[in-house]
Protein backbone atom coordinates (compact mmCIF):
# COMPACT_ATOMS: atom_id res chain seq x y z
CA UNK A 1 0.00 0.00 0.00
CA UNK A 2 1.48 3.39 -1.01
CA UNK A 3 -0.21 5.53 1.16
CA UNK A 4 -3.36 5.30 3.86
CA UNK A 5 -7.15 6.30 3.47
CA UNK A 6 -7.93 6.69 6.65
CA UNK A 7 -8.87 10.29 7.53
CA UNK A 8 -6.03 10.05 10.44
CA UNK A 9 -3.69 9.32 7.60
CA UNK A 10 -3.67 12.24 5.41
CA UNK A 11 -4.29 16.38 6.04
CA UNK A 12 -7.65 17.29 6.19
CA UNK A 13 -7.15 18.63 9.55
CA UNK A 14 -9.25 22.33 10.35
CA UNK A 15 -6.64 23.85 13.34
CA UNK A 16 -4.03 26.37 11.56
CA UNK A 17 -0.59 27.24 12.91
CA UNK A 18 1.23 30.05 11.62
CA UNK A 19 4.84 29.44 10.43
CA UNK A 20 6.56 31.49 13.16
CA UNK A 21 6.13 27.23 15.09
CA UNK A 22 9.13 26.03 13.34
CA UNK A 23 12.69 26.63 12.69
CA UNK A 24 14.50 26.46 9.39
CA UNK A 25 18.39 24.85 8.38
CA UNK A 26 18.66 27.84 5.94
CA UNK A 27 18.34 30.15 8.82
CA UNK A 28 21.29 28.68 10.03
CA UNK A 29 23.36 27.93 7.18
CA UNK A 30 22.57 31.97 5.94
CA UNK A 31 22.60 33.43 9.29
CA UNK A 32 25.90 32.07 10.79
CA UNK A 33 27.84 31.99 7.03
CA UNK A 34 29.41 28.69 8.19
CA UNK A 35 29.45 24.94 6.80
CA UNK A 36 30.85 21.27 8.67
CA UNK A 37 32.36 23.18 11.66
CA UNK A 38 29.82 26.05 12.46
CA UNK A 39 26.75 23.44 12.68
CA UNK A 40 27.68 20.75 15.44
CA UNK A 41 26.01 23.06 17.90
CA UNK A 42 22.64 23.26 19.05
CA UNK A 43 21.16 27.27 17.58
CA UNK A 44 18.30 28.39 17.73
CA UNK A 45 16.98 31.59 15.78
CA UNK A 46 14.28 34.27 16.24
CA UNK A 47 10.56 32.58 14.88
CA UNK A 48 10.34 36.21 12.95
CA UNK A 49 13.30 35.49 11.00
CA UNK A 50 11.98 32.74 9.10
CA UNK A 51 8.76 34.53 8.51
CA UNK A 52 10.61 37.72 7.37
CA UNK A 53 12.77 35.43 5.07
CA UNK A 54 9.32 34.08 3.52
CA UNK A 55 8.09 37.23 3.29
CA UNK A 56 10.68 38.67 0.81
CA UNK A 57 10.91 35.55 -1.29
CA UNK A 58 9.00 36.23 -4.68
CA UNK A 59 6.82 33.69 -6.26
CA UNK A 60 9.33 31.97 -9.06
CA UNK A 61 8.24 31.12 -12.86
CA UNK A 62 7.91 27.13 -13.09
CA UNK A 63 8.98 25.55 -16.38
CA UNK A 64 6.73 23.00 -17.74
CA UNK A 65 7.60 19.62 -17.86
CA UNK A 66 7.18 16.96 -20.65
CA UNK A 67 4.22 14.97 -20.38
CA UNK A 68 4.94 11.44 -19.15
CA UNK A 69 2.73 8.19 -20.62
CA UNK A 70 1.68 7.07 -17.37
CA UNK A 71 -1.51 5.82 -15.91
CA UNK A 72 -2.46 7.96 -12.92
CA UNK A 73 -2.54 6.33 -9.30
CA UNK A 74 -6.15 6.37 -7.92
CA UNK A 75 -6.59 9.06 -5.49
CA UNK A 76 -7.96 7.03 -1.76
CA UNK A 77 -11.29 9.07 -1.31
CA UNK A 78 -10.24 12.78 0.79
CA UNK A 79 -6.94 12.32 -0.20
CA UNK A 80 -5.69 16.36 -0.64
CA UNK A 81 -2.70 16.36 -2.83
CA UNK A 82 -0.31 19.41 -2.47
CA UNK A 83 -0.64 21.95 -5.79
CA UNK A 84 1.83 21.67 -8.47
CA UNK A 85 2.72 25.33 -8.12
CA UNK A 86 3.55 25.08 -4.07
CA UNK A 87 5.60 21.61 -4.81
CA UNK A 88 7.57 23.25 -7.59
CA UNK A 89 8.18 26.74 -5.43
CA UNK A 90 8.84 25.71 -2.21
CA UNK A 91 12.00 23.32 -2.39
CA UNK A 92 15.12 22.54 -0.05
CA UNK A 93 17.48 21.80 -2.98
CA UNK A 94 20.61 24.18 -1.48
CA UNK A 95 22.67 23.54 -5.05
CA UNK A 96 20.24 25.76 -6.41
CA UNK A 97 20.03 28.02 -3.28
CA UNK A 98 19.38 27.87 -0.17
CA UNK A 99 16.00 30.22 0.40
CA UNK A 100 12.34 27.61 -0.76
CA UNK A 101 12.06 29.68 -3.68
CA UNK A 102 15.90 29.56 -4.88
CA UNK A 103 15.44 25.95 -6.45
CA UNK A 104 12.66 27.26 -8.64
CA UNK A 105 14.27 30.71 -9.14
CA UNK A 106 17.78 28.89 -10.50
CA UNK A 107 16.70 25.59 -12.16
CA UNK A 108 17.37 27.12 -15.33
CA UNK A 109 20.79 26.52 -14.85
CA UNK A 110 20.48 22.62 -14.66
CA UNK A 111 20.43 20.74 -17.93
CA UNK A 112 18.65 17.31 -17.20
CA UNK A 113 19.08 15.94 -20.85
CA UNK A 114 21.10 13.95 -21.78
CA UNK A 115 22.04 12.10 -18.20
CA UNK A 116 23.73 9.05 -17.26
CA UNK A 117 23.42 7.45 -13.64
CA UNK A 118 26.51 4.66 -13.57
CA UNK A 119 25.41 1.73 -10.92
CA UNK A 120 28.09 -0.58 -9.20
CA UNK A 121 30.28 -1.27 -6.77
CA UNK A 122 29.68 -4.52 -5.02
CA UNK A 123 27.69 -6.15 -8.09
CA UNK A 124 28.58 -8.41 -10.61
CA UNK A 125 26.65 -6.32 -13.47
CA UNK A 126 27.76 -2.99 -13.00
CA UNK A 127 25.77 -0.82 -15.71
CA UNK A 128 25.56 3.08 -17.17
CA UNK A 129 21.68 3.83 -17.07
CA UNK A 130 20.78 6.30 -20.21
CA UNK A 131 18.10 8.02 -17.64
CA UNK A 132 16.15 9.15 -20.82
CA UNK A 133 16.34 6.32 -22.52
CA UNK A 134 14.59 4.54 -19.42
CA UNK A 135 12.21 7.61 -19.57
CA UNK A 136 11.12 7.17 -23.28
CA UNK A 137 10.89 3.94 -22.93
CA UNK A 138 9.39 2.85 -19.69
CA UNK A 139 7.29 1.31 -18.30
CA UNK A 140 6.77 3.90 -15.79
CA UNK A 141 4.18 3.99 -12.73
CA UNK A 142 3.09 6.60 -10.59
CA UNK A 143 3.03 6.04 -6.64
CA UNK A 144 1.25 8.66 -4.40
CA UNK A 145 3.63 9.43 -1.62
CA UNK A 146 3.70 11.61 1.63
CA UNK A 147 6.94 13.58 2.04
CA UNK A 148 7.90 14.65 5.78
CA UNK A 149 10.67 17.47 6.36
CA UNK A 150 12.87 17.33 8.82
CA UNK A 151 12.02 21.34 8.94
CA UNK A 152 8.12 20.29 10.08
CA UNK A 153 6.31 20.61 7.09
CA UNK A 154 5.00 18.04 4.59
CA UNK A 155 3.03 17.38 1.26
CA UNK A 156 1.52 14.79 -0.18
CA UNK A 157 2.48 14.18 -4.16
CA UNK A 158 2.13 11.89 -7.32
CA UNK A 159 5.45 10.99 -8.49
CA UNK A 160 6.43 8.96 -11.55
CA UNK A 161 9.25 6.58 -11.93
CA UNK A 162 10.40 3.36 -10.81
CA UNK A 163 10.97 0.84 -8.52
CA UNK A 164 14.27 1.21 -6.52
CA UNK A 165 14.95 -2.53 -6.12
CA UNK A 166 14.51 -3.40 -9.63
CA UNK A 167 17.05 -1.22 -10.67
CA UNK A 168 19.34 -2.59 -8.22
CA UNK A 169 18.45 -6.18 -9.14
CA UNK A 170 19.75 -5.87 -12.67
CA UNK A 171 22.93 -4.81 -11.15
CA UNK A 172 22.99 -8.15 -9.28
CA UNK A 173 24.27 -7.38 -5.55
CA UNK A 174 27.19 -9.90 -4.23
CA UNK A 175 27.41 -11.25 -0.97
CA UNK A 176 29.40 -7.89 0.07
CA UNK A 177 26.70 -5.37 -0.60
CA UNK A 178 25.28 -4.18 2.95
CA UNK A 179 24.56 -0.47 2.24
CA UNK A 180 23.63 1.98 -0.60
CA UNK A 181 25.76 5.15 -1.20
CA UNK A 182 23.46 7.91 -3.58
CA UNK A 183 26.05 10.92 -5.47
CA UNK A 184 24.18 14.01 -6.99
CA UNK A 185 26.02 15.44 -10.03
CA UNK A 186 28.89 17.57 -9.59
CA UNK A 187 29.08 20.94 -11.65
CA UNK A 188 29.21 23.80 -10.35
CA UNK A 189 27.98 25.44 -13.66
CA UNK A 190 24.77 23.86 -13.50
CA UNK A 191 24.29 23.90 -9.47
CA UNK A 192 25.65 27.28 -8.77
CA UNK A 193 25.09 26.55 -5.19
CA UNK A 194 27.78 24.19 -5.31
CA UNK A 195 31.06 26.39 -5.96
CA UNK A 196 29.53 29.66 -4.19
CA UNK A 197 27.99 30.73 -0.83
CA UNK A 198 24.49 30.69 -2.51
CA UNK A 199 24.94 26.45 -1.68
CA UNK A 200 25.30 27.65 2.14
CA UNK A 201 29.02 26.37 3.30
CA UNK A 202 28.20 22.01 2.32
CA UNK A 203 30.43 20.10 1.05
CA UNK A 204 29.22 18.86 -2.09
CA UNK A 205 28.78 17.25 -4.07
CA UNK A 206 25.60 15.89 -1.75
CA UNK A 207 26.31 12.15 -0.51
CA UNK A 208 23.04 9.70 0.61
CA UNK A 209 23.15 6.01 1.66
CA UNK A 210 20.22 3.23 2.61
CA UNK A 211 21.29 0.29 4.20
CA UNK A 212 20.48 -2.24 1.21
CA UNK A 213 16.78 -3.85 3.19
CA UNK A 214 15.86 -0.58 3.21
CA UNK A 215 17.04 0.18 -0.77
CA UNK A 216 15.59 -3.38 -1.54
CA UNK A 217 12.07 -2.20 0.12
CA UNK A 218 9.25 -1.71 -2.07
CA UNK A 219 8.43 1.76 -1.22
CA UNK A 220 11.58 2.75 -2.39
CA UNK A 221 11.65 4.90 -5.66
CA UNK A 222 13.44 6.41 -7.90
CA UNK A 223 11.12 9.51 -9.56
CA UNK A 224 11.47 10.68 -12.70
CA UNK A 225 8.03 12.77 -12.84
CA UNK A 226 5.91 14.69 -10.65
CA UNK A 227 2.16 15.01 -11.05
CA UNK A 228 2.54 13.01 -14.64
CA UNK A 229 5.38 15.17 -16.18
CA UNK A 230 9.14 15.14 -16.21
CA UNK A 231 10.81 16.72 -12.93
CA UNK A 232 10.93 20.35 -13.08
CA UNK A 233 15.19 21.04 -12.13
CA UNK A 234 14.20 22.50 -7.88
CA UNK A 235 12.64 18.51 -7.46
CA UNK A 236 15.70 16.60 -8.51
CA UNK A 237 15.51 16.54 -12.65
CA UNK A 238 16.33 14.25 -14.13
CA UNK A 239 15.79 11.36 -11.57
CA UNK A 240 16.10 11.13 -7.86
CA UNK A 241 15.21 9.19 -4.62
CA UNK A 242 11.91 9.26 -3.09
CA UNK A 243 11.93 7.37 0.37
CA UNK A 244 8.72 8.01 1.70
CA UNK A 245 9.26 6.85 5.88
CA UNK A 246 12.21 8.75 6.13
CA UNK A 247 12.68 12.86 6.06
CA UNK A 248 13.05 14.38 2.81
CA UNK A 249 16.61 15.11 3.08
CA UNK A 250 17.26 11.86 2.41
CA UNK A 251 15.70 11.46 -0.91
CA UNK A 252 18.89 12.67 -2.61
CA UNK A 253 18.34 14.88 -6.14
CA UNK A 254 19.61 14.68 -9.88
CA UNK A 255 21.38 11.46 -8.57
CA UNK A 256 24.25 10.27 -11.10
CA UNK A 257 25.66 7.50 -9.28
CA UNK A 258 24.22 4.24 -7.02
CA UNK A 259 27.25 2.19 -5.54
CA UNK A 260 26.33 -0.76 -3.57
CA UNK A 261 29.07 -0.84 -0.29
CA UNK A 262 30.11 -3.35 2.33
CA UNK A 263 29.99 0.02 4.99
CA UNK A 264 27.73 2.34 6.24
CA UNK A 265 28.40 5.30 3.61
CA UNK A 266 28.96 8.78 4.63
CA UNK A 267 25.74 11.10 4.67
CA UNK A 268 26.27 15.08 3.55
CA UNK A 269 23.38 16.26 6.65
CA UNK A 270 25.11 13.63 8.89
CA UNK A 271 28.49 14.95 8.31
CA UNK A 272 27.72 18.65 8.69
CA UNK A 273 25.87 18.11 12.30
CA UNK A 274 25.59 14.00 13.20
CA UNK A 275 23.73 15.06 16.75
CA UNK A 276 21.07 15.96 14.54
CA UNK A 277 21.03 14.29 11.59
CA UNK A 278 21.16 10.74 11.88
CA UNK A 279 21.88 8.12 8.94
CA UNK A 280 18.61 6.56 9.62
CA UNK A 281 16.29 9.63 9.67
CA UNK A 282 13.03 7.72 9.51
CA UNK A 283 9.86 9.71 10.71
CA UNK A 284 9.47 9.78 14.27
CA UNK A 285 7.50 12.17 16.14
CA UNK A 286 8.65 10.46 19.44
CA UNK A 287 12.51 11.85 18.63
CA UNK A 288 12.73 15.49 18.47
CA UNK A 289 15.27 17.83 16.51
CA UNK A 290 17.33 19.67 19.08
CA UNK A 291 15.50 22.57 17.96
CA UNK A 292 12.74 21.85 17.26
CA UNK A 293 9.68 19.13 18.05
CA UNK A 294 8.76 16.90 15.11
CA UNK A 295 5.40 16.11 16.86
CA UNK A 296 3.49 17.74 14.63
CA UNK A 297 3.99 19.05 11.13
CA UNK A 298 2.20 21.75 8.90
CA UNK A 299 0.44 20.57 6.06
CA UNK A 300 1.12 22.68 2.74
CA UNK A 301 -2.12 21.94 0.96
CA UNK A 302 -4.07 24.21 -1.02
CA UNK A 303 -4.01 28.71 -0.03
CA UNK A 304 -0.93 30.23 0.89
CA UNK A 305 2.07 28.84 3.05
CA UNK A 306 1.11 30.54 6.20
CA UNK A 307 -2.16 28.71 6.06
CA UNK A 308 -0.31 25.60 6.02
CA UNK A 309 -2.96 23.10 8.02
CA UNK A 310 -1.18 21.53 11.30
CA UNK A 311 -1.67 18.06 11.72
CA UNK A 312 0.04 15.23 14.20
CA UNK A 313 2.96 13.49 12.66
CA UNK A 314 2.69 9.88 12.21
CA UNK A 315 5.44 7.11 13.03
CA UNK A 316 7.37 6.25 10.03
CA UNK A 317 5.26 8.56 7.96
CA UNK A 318 2.19 6.53 7.88
CA UNK A 319 4.33 3.69 6.85
CA UNK A 320 4.93 1.61 9.68
CA UNK A 321 2.66 -1.78 8.90
CA UNK A 322 4.66 -2.02 6.07
CA UNK A 323 8.67 -0.58 7.11
CA UNK A 324 8.35 -1.09 10.64
CA UNK A 325 9.52 -4.74 10.45
CA UNK A 326 12.60 -3.57 9.28
CA UNK A 327 14.31 -2.06 12.32
CA UNK A 328 12.63 -4.57 14.79
CA UNK A 329 15.29 -4.56 18.16
CA UNK A 330 16.52 -1.16 17.15
CA UNK A 331 16.73 1.67 19.31
CA UNK A 332 15.36 4.56 17.55
CA UNK A 333 16.38 7.17 20.01
CA UNK A 334 19.96 6.08 19.05
CA UNK A 335 19.64 4.94 15.40
CA UNK A 336 17.68 8.28 14.59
Amino acid sequence: MLIKSSSSHHPTESDLTPEAVYQDRRLILKGLGLGAAGLGASLAFPAQASLLDLFKEKTPAVAEGKPLNVTPAARPEGLVLTPYDKATTHNNFYELGTDKGDPARNAHYLKPEPWTLKVGGEVDKPFTLDVWDMINKGPLEERIYRLRCVEAWSMVLPWTGISLADLIKQAAPNSRAKFVAFETLYDPQQLPGQGSSLGGGIDYPYVEGLRIDEAMHPLAFLAVGLYGKTLPGQNGAPIRLVVPWKYGFKSIKSIVSIKLVEEMPPTTWNLLASNEYGFYANVNPQVDHPRWSQASERFIGEGGIFGAKRQPTLMFNGYGEEVANLYQGMDLRKWY
